[in-house]
């Protein structure tokens, strides 16, 4: 049997409608020789600072800047049950393939591959990649199922992204906090771009 994990429940109810698996269960699909489940987004996070060491749950000068050797996850507690549900799935022993039906890009790549380790999945990994949620293209797709290894570097990719969030928004945020002794979010990508923001209403 394969088990199909998409990005959202949306999603899953759309393939499970064309590969047959109509049987609803909680939290899954089931028929036709497929079960198809869901994430809801993230479930699986960046841990915070104060997974590495308690003396990070407190902003300081002196303990920046914070830069992990090795880097945590943890579930998001807010969908912890849905992640349970996909670990089970996961490592049942009637499952032989797991195949990769989150969205087509890097975010989608990353959304699934976490939930993936941090379930301590081993099965093989196939990959839906389709752009469109016609019956036509789900059923093309399915047909042309690629190795899931071909998307590593996508994945590291997305992996890299996510660590260059975290270092900058973790760090800098923290650092501006504690020099203007006031909160501050900033961002990798936000603060440029809040940036850009104001040199146009300057001008």
């Amino acid at each position: 049997m394969n088990l199909v994990i998409c990005e959202k429940p949306s999603v899953a109810m759309s393939i499970a409608k064309v590969i047959g698996a109509t049987g609803r269960q909680d939290g899954y699909y089931e028929g036709g020789g497929y079960i198809v489940s869901w994430c809801v987004g993230h479930l699986i996070q960046m841990a915070s600072p104060s997974a590495y060491n308690e003396k990070y749950g407190k902003w300081r000068l002196e303990d920046l800047p914070i830069i992990p050797g090795k880097y945590k996850y943890e579930v998001v507690k807010a969908t912890r049950g849905q992640f349970n549900t996909l670990k089970k799935l996961m490592n049942s022993k009637e499952i032989e393939t797991v195949i990769n039906a989150c969205d087509a890009g890097r975010e989608g790549e990353l959304i699934f591959r976490l939930v993936y380790e941090q379930a301590g999945c081993k099965k093989n990994i196939k990959r839906l990649w389709i752009s469109s949620m016609e019956d036509s293209a789900i059923k093309d797709g399915f047909d042309k199922l690629k190795d899931g290894k071909d998307y590593d570097n996508l994945f590291e990719s997305a992996q890299a992204r996510a660590i260059a969030d975290w270092l900058v928004g973790m760090n800098i945020s923290r650092l501006y906090s504690c020099l203007y002794q006031q909160n501050y979010s900033v961002g990798r990508v936000q603060t440029p771009t809040l940036a850009m923001i104001v040199k146009r209403d300057d001008e």
